[in-house]
């Protein structure tokens, strides 16, 4: 019977489980046998992908071969390439988009921000942030600014008028640091018995001017340093003084 050669010139003869080369006992009748071999590929042991099916009609052994393919040292070098770029370009793009950042110093000396209130509607309460502190600008409507007003300051924990905590002329408006006084949780608007802020904390309550009317927190709403640039305009963190 001929003897079979390998497609890659120098093939070591082996099949994968160990059997000598030679087709298996039984390929004379014409019946079928699978053999897999091992060959040597530049200089490198490569296994084959698949096997053959031998067919001994005639005493000539017929074998399909398929190898499957394996990563080379110059694949490793184009994706290790490849990686070390990106690495790069990465690297190059932090400073360009860390400078468009404000100053850290001007974050942390808590830079004065300005406030448009044209969008903010009668009876609208938005939170805006100044030094990482959440500040409450209530746009007030006639019924809070007088349920406000019609308070005996005197019957308060923390006396104070309505008048004193707003700004000539923009009675409307009240701006105070959203934190309560009690233990630094932040209160919900337009909830609780004086439809102010409620804090769901320990149930301090304050009214529609911010000041404590029941619970345990001692003060009132603080109210930040600002000034009205316009009608409809504010800066939080400058007063009327530093601004002339």
């Amino acid at each position: 019977m001929a003897h079979l050669r390998s497609p890659v010139k120098g093939a070591n003869r082996t099949s994968l489980g160990g059997a000598a080369w030679p087709p298996v006992p039984g390929t004379e009748s014409g019946r079928f046998a699978r053999h897999c071999w091992v060959a040597p590929f530049w200089g490198r042991e490569r296994r084959s992908g698949a096997c053959g099916w031998i067919e001994d009609k005639k005493g000539i052994a017929n074998v399909t071969t398929m190898s499957s393919a394996e990563p080379t040292r110059r694949d490793f070098l184009y994706i290790a390439t490849g990686s070390v770029a990106a690495v790069g370009t990465a690297a190059a793009l932090v400073p360009l988009i860390a400078q468009m950042n404000p100053d850290a110093s001007t974050i942390a000396a808590g830079a004065p921000v300005e406030i448009d209130l044209a969008p903010i509607a009668a009876g609208q309460i938005v939170k805006v942030f100044w030094r990482s502190q959440p500040i409450f600008i209530s746009h007030r409507t006639q019924k809070e600014i007088d349920e406000a007003r019609a308070v005996d300051p005197n019957s308060l924990r923390d006396p104070q008028t309505d008048e004193a905590r707003v700004k000539a002329g923009h009675d409307q408006w009240l701006v105070v640091v959203g934190i309560c006084t009690h233990l630094g949780c932040i209160p919900i608007a337009h909830q609780g018995d004086y439809d102010g802020w409620f804090c769901p904390c320990h149930g301090s309550q304050y009214d529609s001017s911010g000041r404590i009317r029941q619970g345990p927190a001692p003060l009132n709403l603080p109210v930040p340093p600002y000034l009205f640039l316009s009608d409809s305009k504010i800066r939080i963190g400058e007063t009327e003084t530093a601004h002339t």
